[in-house]
């Protein structure tokens, strides 16, 4: 009987169980890596209460920032914003990024066949090396912009709220601009 190491008990095959927010007015897509426990026990994007997304983004387009998941898919859809992560699915203990291992990425046509996306937004540095990795090579002759950004998640501790929000707001000023 073959003995299980510690790495391997504490790995959880997870999928994706919900899908993206996006019509065919959206602009931007937001891409994170994969839900955290929380988001996936709410079944929604950035539910854990310390992830600065939704505080960062309302900041960075002056509105309040919304509640319910209704409100949120209705403030991104209202501003040409899709969200969505890199993953389908992949192997992952607990909400730690850099333990992910096992991935297979989200078909990014699903929207980019869709809407007419001007530039790709990717939340974090994994999400950005995993969308380069398991998502650009089967869209690399759509070729919207890319643009990596800080994490809004608690982890990323050394980015204060006041910074990332200056960071994210650079970042998408130039596409906010055009609605």
């Amino acid at each position: 009987m073959k003995e299980e190491t510690t790495d391997q008990v504490n790995y959880e095959h997870v999928t994706h169980t919900f899908g993206p927010v996006f019509d065919r007015h959206s602009k931007i897509l937001i891409l994170g890596s994969m839900p955290s426990v929380k988001s996936r026990e709410q079944q929604f994007y950035y539910g854990h209460p310390q992830n600065r997304f939704w505080k960062v983004l309302s900041a960075v387009l002056r509105e309040a920032a919304p509640d319910s998941i209704e409100d949120k898919k209705a403030f991104l859809l209202r501003n040409h914003i899709a969200l969505w992560d890199v993953i389908e699915s992949c192997d992952i203990i607990g909400s730690s990024d850099s333990s992910i291992k096992n991935v297979s990425g989200n078909d990014m046509r699903l929207i980019l066949d869709s809407a007419e996306i001007e530039a790709i937004y990717l939340n974090g540095g994994k999400a950005y090396e995993l969308f380069i990795k398991y998502c650009r090579p089967s869209i690399q002759e759509i070729e919207p912009a890319l643009v990596k950004l800080p994490s809004t998640s608690p982890a990323n501790a050394a980015w204060k709220l006041d910074r990332l929000t200056e960071a994210w707001r650079t970042a998408l000023a130039l596409y906010l601009q055009k609605f």
